[in-house]
């Protein structure tokens, strides 16, 4: 494998390259992918946890400005099955596991990213792109934004996400899915029911986790997803069922449309 001191020097050896991955120690973050976006690589996987908040505010606000693409901090990474991957995701039985299909999955969590490839592929299904955005308060690539993404990929049918409490990335895709015509079923299973009954203040151990005024909870999320239209799985096991459902229902919404305009 080539080694290069800069991004620059790797570029000029390497034309075509159009991803960095960003596995450095948490305070070498800002400087490496400053370095990327600045040399415009279009996508910047970041795998690296601990960043600080200010330093991903100031990455993803770059990154914006310049075109580029960033997912993460704190992502697993991001995989095709069958075309390819970058970063740690996958599992022991990859092959198993991450089957070649028709399903996007965008997760906070990089272990659920596997646990839910694993659960669609025991449930006859298979994932277009596997897509880890990281857990943490800010980062490049959120849950709307992913489903934008597969809204236009002609490999995806539908979309799996998966969500946690803290934040309101979840409440802010289904905003967007309440303000169009989303073309694609989405079904999502979030996780941290059990903090509602903790007692109000109780500290916990992911960097997202931040419930404020209302918004960021267990119940604001899957009421906001389920007013927007998501089928919601209580169980992991329940998602290959509601997706198998959702999209048996556009299928035949379609037909009988078809048949009308006939």
């Amino acid at each position: 494998v080539p080694v290069y001191d800069t991004v620059a020097d790797a570029l000029a050896q390497h034309v075509n390259v159009n991803v960095s991955l960003i596995a450095v120690p948490a305070p070498a973050v800002h400087a490496a992918a400053i370095e990327a976006i600045d040399a415009r690589v279009p996508l910047i996987v970041i795998l690296t946890e601990h960043v600080p908040t200010s330093v991903s505010a100031e990455i993803v606000a770059r990154a914006r400005d310049s075109g580029v693409r960033v997912v993460g901090p704190s992502s697993v990474g991001i995989m095709s099955p069958g075309v390819g991957k970058i970063g740690a995701i996958g599992s022991s039985e990859i092959r198993e596991v991450f089957r070649p299909g028709r399903i996007g999955v965008v997760s906070k969590s990089g272990g659920m990213t596997a646990e839910i490839a694993n659960v669609l592929s025991r449930g006859g299904l298979g994932i277009s792109t596997a897509l880890g955005i990281g857990g943490d308060t800010i980062i490049g690539t959120d849950f709307a934004d992913a489903l934008r993404i597969f809204a236009d990929d002609r490999e995806t049918d539908a979309a799996v996400l998966f969500g946690e409490i803290g934040g309101t990335y979840e409440e802010q895709a289904a905003e967007f899915l309440a303000s169009s015509v989303y073309p694609k079923p989405v079904v999502a299973t979030i996780a941290g029911r059990f903090t509602e009954q903790l007692p109000q203040g109780t500290i916990l151990g992911h960097a997202g986790a931040i419930v404020a005024k209302g918004r960021g909870s267990y119940t604001s999320k899957v009421t906001a997803l389920r007013s927007a239209g998501v089928r919601i799985a209580d169980r992991l096991e329940e998602i290959p069922i509601l997706l198998t459902q959702a999209m048996y229902a556009r299928t035949a919404s379609s037909t009988e449309l078809a048949h009308v305009g006939r």
